[in-house]
């Protein structure tokens, strides 16, 4: 035999039967018998065949594999997704394949293409917070692949949302804040071209008016909600008469917040209260442990994965726009005012 890695063709001709019995027995097709199949199967591992998943894929169209598009592989919101896509995923017999845009539309764009090249059945992404045009996520569904937005919401045509309800989980924040007697409240908010923030500065905005306090624009920050934007907003809000509480759209940003105003002698929740976003692994451990909303991250992952395996198998079924899931607030110490008073 030939050096160099063997082929369909070695195979036949150590069986001696012909290549096409071999590659549709490879192929689990139902014209080669269960003997033939199993004695191909046995003579392709006894020669190290691998087979080239990329020409298959080209030639049937289908991978068995889907593509999943992150902001970032380490919030622990991202990765607890991403567990419920792959449990999903792995009972379905399909593989996954992940790629994080760190938030720039740049990578999600080449990560979109990469999977576009490599076959991939279906996508879930989570938008970058970069993304303010769709055109290459329209162009990706309109060549015939399924696409599935988690987190995130994305108006393209044609396309499944599987969110929590932020309108609702940022009311409920913002409103415990003021039943622990909290008035001057600050909003952290994300990046406005992406709807969720929008949802969450709406949710404040909502709460503040059901109870007759002032919505004012200088008490609304926005930023990506890194840590470093936490601190330089803590360093904002420290600027103004009075406050209160701090509502922020994420927990990162508001742990840097509360990081740097301990370190001013700030007390909290004594002089500020502060209600997070997300329930990141550490908003439990920090002192004082961060209240926050539980985003249902594994529900998420499961539910679009879901979706997305129904999508691939009918596309031509009906298109459920949006799936909603409720969001849970999670009291801790950073918010309780009145206990302490």
């Amino acid at each position: 035999m030939k050096k160099g890695k063997p082929t369909i063709h070695d195979i036949a001709r150590s069986l001696e039967i012909d290549s096409s019995t071999v590659s549709r027995a490879l192929s689990d097709s139902a014209r080669v018998s269960k003997k033939t199949k199993v004695r191909i199967v046995e003579k392709a591992k006894e020669l190290g065949y691998q087979r080239n998943m990329i020409a298959s894929n080209l030639r049937t169209n289908k991978s068995n594999t889907i593509g999943v598009i992150v902001p970032r592989i380490s919030r622990q919101f991202f990765s607890r997704v991403i567990s419920g896509i792959e449990e999903t995923a792995y009972k379905g017999g399909y593989d996954v394949v992940i790629g994080q845009s760190l938030d720039t539309i740049e990578r999600e764009k080449n990560l979109l293409q990469t999977f576009y090249s490599s076959r991939v059945d279906g996508v879930l992404i989570s938008i970058s917070m970069e993304t303010t045009s769709f055109e290459h996520l329209e162009a990706y569904k309109n060549h015939g692949f399924p696409i599935i937005f988690f987190d995130r919401p994305c108006n393209v045509a044609g396309c499944t949302n599987v969110l929590i309800d932020d309108f609702k989980a940022s009311f409920d924040s913002t409103e415990h804040l003021i039943n622990e007697g909290c008035k001057d409240i600050v909003h952290f908010s994300g990046p406005q071209n992406l709807e969720l923030y929008r949802q969450r500065a709406k949710g404040y905005m909502e709460a503040l008016k059901k109870y007759g306090i002032e919505i004012r624009d200088h008490y609304i920050f926005e930023s990506n909600l890194m840590q470093e934007d936490g601190e330089a907003s803590a360093k904002k809000l420290l600027k103004l008469a009075n406050v209160d509480g701090v509502f922020s759209a994420n927990d990162v940003a508001a742990i840097g917040a509360m990081k740097y105003l301990k370190s001013k002698g700030i007390r909290i929740p004594d002089d500020i209260a502060f209600a997070g976003f997300s329930n990141e692994l550490i908003s439990e451990v920090i002192e004082p442990s961060l209240t926050t909303v539980n985003q249902r991250d594994v529900e998420m992952g499961i539910a679009a994965t879901s979706l997305l395996f129904e999508q691939i198998k009918n596309k031509s079924g009906k298109i459920q726009q949006k799936e909603m899931l409720d969001p849970e607030l999670i009291i801790r110490n950073s918010s309780k005012r009145k206990s302490t008073i």
